[in-house]
Parts: C-alpha cells; structure tokens; sequence
C-alpha cells in the first residue's frame, strides 16, 4: 500500500485556473485531483468532463477524477474520454456498482470507490480486490472549507 499526494484544484482560483494546474504540475505531487459535484449527490457543483478536458493539455500529472455526483453510468464516458487516469465513485450511489468498475477497467483507466464519513469502512469490502483506492472522507462531501473530522464514524480500526 502506498499514499499518493493528489492536491485537489477545487481550492484553486476558479479565474485562472490554468496557473493552478501548471503551479501543481510543477510541485512533487503525483496526481491532480478533480471533486466534480453535480449538485444533486452533493449540494455544490463544480466542474463536468469538458473542463477536465480542457485543462488535460496543461499537465501531464495523474487526473484522479472524484465523482461526487448521482447517475454515474450515464455520464462515465464522457469522464473516460475527457482524460480522467483514476476515476472514483461513491459507494453510497444506486448503481451496479460492478458494471461501473468493469467499465473503467476496460476503459485501462484505474477505479475506486469513495465513502462518506458515516458509510462503515467494511463496506467496501466486496470490492477491494478490484479497485485500484479507495478515498476515505473525513468531511461531509459536497462542502468546502469544512473542519476535518480526526475521528469520522467510520474510522479504520
């Protein structure tokens, strides 16, 4: 197992956020990591897979893709051919969750699955060995600027 760091652009400036991807494609970071909300999982939305694609010609990181968003299947092609390395998935989604990591691996791109703070860690148990990460969050997703949670419910024992 090993820890990647993977700096999210969501706390970039959203005006120039070609400097904000130059600036981490600069830094020792392996990875850029993109939160996409669709305001309907989450209650905040940011980016769809145009953006990822129109900043993809600005770095040659990682694109960990963070889809914080409800009808994954529907739009998963648009965010494999947007440039997405890693996309990652909410277990708390109503979807096969199987067919979606088929998909991306077929796709040659690698897959996890994210859960919320109060989802218990073994959940994800099932699909631990087909999964390349998983993201364990320790603030509610959807809300920036949130105090990090040092005991979530589903602390890993």
């Amino acid at each position: 197992m090993s820890i990647i760091i993977s700096p999210s652009i969501l706390g970039g400036s959203f005006a120039n956020m070609q400097d904000t991807i130059r600036l981490i494609d600069q830094s020792k970071a392996e990875y850029i990591h993109f939160d996409v909300m669709d305001g309907d999982f989450v209650p905040n939305l940011t980016f769809g897979p145009q953006f990822i694609s129109n900043v993809r010609s600005f770095s040659k990181k990682i694109f960990d893709v963070h889809l914080m968003i409800n009808r994954v299947g529907k739009f998963l092609d648009e965010y494999i051919k947007a440039g997405s390395d890693v996309i990652t998935f909410h277990l708390e989604i109503d979807e096969d969750l199987n067919d979606l990591i088929t998909k991306i691996k077929n796709n040659k791109i690698k897959c996890g699955i994210a859960i919320k703070p109060a989802t218990p860690w073994e959940d994800l148990k099932p699909y631990l060995d087909n999964i390349d990460q998983i993201i364990i969050m320790t603030v509610a997703p959807g809300c920036g600027g949130q105090k990090f949670m040092d005991d979530p419910p589903s602390k890993i024992i």
